[in-house]
């Protein structure tokens, strides 16, 4: 079973999980993806970090929100050490949920298009390709997807 929680970006099991992200990009893509986000970007109370842990309690994957406008945010920083499947569905759907739950009603993200497994991690979660946008604009090696958030339902 995995779990996921909100967790301190700076705590050192979100520090390993982070660098081992960077040398999976750099070794992907040819850029570690630090350029892009830094830690106090999550200090906003509409940000959220998170981390997987196995039924060990050994962190095996991160994600993160922040906003980009009242109603949309960015998706970040999410990576999976594959021990066991279902890593990043759990950390998808956790961020997701939070995420509806803070009022927004779309993420968004980045990835590379030679990251060829992220792409299809998204598009087979939802996501559909828009615009580049922000930092993004105008870079070919870069590819952005939205998700609109599920309509809350009462009554």
């Amino acid at each position: 079973m995995i779990t996921v929680e909100k967790s301190d970006p700076l705590s050192p099991d979100s520090q390993y999980l982070i660098s081992k992200l960077s040398a999976e990009l750099a070794a992907i893509t040819g850029d570690s993806g630090k350029s892009n986000f830094t830690l106090d970007s999550l200090d906003g109370e509409r940000s959220l970090w998170v981390l997987a842990r196995n039924t060990t309690g050994d962190a095996i994957g991160c994600g993160a929100i922040r906003p980009l406008t009242g109603n949309i945010a960015e998706l970040k920083r999410m990576f999976s050490d594959r021990s066991s499947p279902g890593i990043g569905n759990a950390l998808l759907t956790c961020l997701e949920a939070s995420a509806k739950s803070m009022g927004y009603s779309e993420l968004w993200l980045e990835t590379r298009r030679v990251n060829h497994r992220a792409v299809q991690f998204y598009k087979t979660n939802g996501y559909v390709r828009i615009e580049n946008y922000g930092p993004y604009v105008g870079r070919e090696e870069a590819v952005c997807f939205s998700k609109v958030l599920g309509k809350c339902v009462s009554g």
